[in-house]
């Protein structure tokens, strides 16, 4: 199949940030509310108020109490309100901006390789030496794969192609009728495994054995695919696969496991988790999050290169995909909720996965000022690895796949880990 462009298509207006209301609820409650309290604050604050302070910020609050109090309180109030206005003005500025925005996505696209239900791999150079190792790169369920393609001057796997590998790119996509009857297993022995078949057909055995690359709930997939696979793969490299997910706010991760509970009728009848509420459920890991970035993007000149980054990588971030059924239960449950994967009840296939039993060489990236995947969740699954090689850039979670230093922080020395792998060939 010859290739095309890869955009984003102009017709479609943009929906972002997703959930929009509740983004707007949030920002909206936070900033009303400081007038709201100021009644209750004549008298002092933190004293009065019917809530206590946290302790972390105690001083915080008193501070701006002594600093209020020199003030009249008409005053103070006007300042206030007009503080609260704009805010509010920065916030719809930002968001209307970045929702008119010229800027698409438009990459070449890649050959397609294989593909089976709403599932495509692709191959990123098909015109590659005999020699060049083959890398299947396996992103979460609920993202689109373009994160790690996300334009033509800000690409990890075209990056990796002109190192010399031959990467391919699992596209998982939204789940259509038969994937949203599929477990975790479904994905790893079926889709997983078909598409290894396929990266050694179309390699050849000249190149050796692929490595395979997972990225947050992809790694976990790539885990899986491995352990049953080792045999016919060179190494393994984790990008921010979570492991332990207890190990901060064990009580948020414990509430989604339970908040579903009275849900799972309608979510198995429908066959999916919509992509809205997953948006929903991130959101409460920093819930002011979208009412800074929107507000300080008001100010950044739309032909700056600052404006086109943002954009690019918001338009991915809201091209998120619903999560089928079973796979929902198995991840909100299972991983978040009874912490499985930890306590070595993960199954697939009623096997455990056990990354103990892991002969491969492996790489695990636990990128330090990772939000969404804590680097203490990944580190345990890198002190369960016995032939495990540790990097920790000190980025965030998708900053060291697509930020301005990423380049530096984790390509080239993902690019060097995978050249020094074992040039075994396939069938040794």
């Amino acid at each position: 199949m010859a290739p095309s462009k890869t955009s984003s298509p102009k017709h479609l207006p943009r929906v972002g940030p997703r959930p929009l209301a509740l983004h707007a609820t949030i920002a909206a409650t936070s900033w009303l509310s400081c007038a709201a309290v100021l009644p209750s604050s004549k008298q002092g604050l933190p004293q009065n108020l019917p809530l206590q302070w946290h302790k972390s910020l105690e001083p915080r609050a008193s501070a701006l109490e002594s600093e209020r109090r020199k003030h009249p309180e008409a005053a103070f109030r006007t300042a206030l309100g007009l503080e609260i206005k704009r805010r509010m003005a920065e916030f719809h500025d930002g968001l209307v901006r970045y929702r008119k925005a010229a800027y698409r996505r438009d990459v070449p696209a890649a050959k397609i390789a294989w593909q089976e239900g709403t599932t495509t791999l692709y191959d990123y150079a098909p015109g590659a030496s005999a020699n060049a190792r083959p890398v299947l790169l396996v992103p979460s369920l609920i993202n689109r794969a373009y994160i790690l393609d996300l334009a033509a001057d800000n690409s990890l796997v075209r990056f990796l192609a002109a190192q010399g590998f031959r990467p391919f790119l699992v596209d998982w996509a939204a789940p259509g009728e038969i994937e949203r009857g599929f477990g975790l297993t479904h994905y790893v022995d079926r889709r997983l495994a078909a598409m290894l078949a396929c990266v050694e057909k179309a390699a050849g055995a000249a190149g050796g054995k692929p490595a395979v690359l997972g990225y947050c709930m992809g790694g976990l997939l790539a885990l899986g695919l491995a352990l049953r696979q080792h045999q016919r793969l060179s190494g393994l490299a984790l990008l921010a696969t979570p492991w332990d997910f207890h190990t901060e706010r064990v009580d948020l991760a414990q509430g989604i496991g339970e908040a579903f509970e009275p849900w799972w009728p309608w979510i198995d009848k429908v066959g999916e988790l919509p992509a809205d509420v997953l948006q929903g459920l991130f959101t409460a890991l920093d819930p002011f999050l979208a009412a800074r970035k929107f507000r300080a993007l008001a100010g950044v000149p739309e032909d700056s290169p600052k404006f086109k980054a943002f954009v690019a990588l918001e338009d991915w971030l809201n091209d998120g995909v619903a999560l089928a059924a079973p796979v929902a239960r198995e991840t909100l449950v299972g991983w978040y909720g009874e912490n499985n994967p930890m306590r070595g009840r993960w199954t697939l296939g009623g096997r455990a996965v056990l990354p103990q039993a892991m002969d491969l060489p492996s790489l695990c990236v636990i990128p330090a000022q990772d939000r969404i995947v804590p680097p203490a969740s990944a580190t345990a699954l890198a002190d369960r690895l016995a032939r495990c090689e540790r990097l920790t850039p000190p980025l965030g979670h998708i900053g060291m796949v697509v930020g301005g230093r990423g380049r530096a922080e984790l390509w080239a020395p993902l690019a060097s880990w995978l050249a020094r792998l074992p040039a075994t060939k396939a069938g040794e």
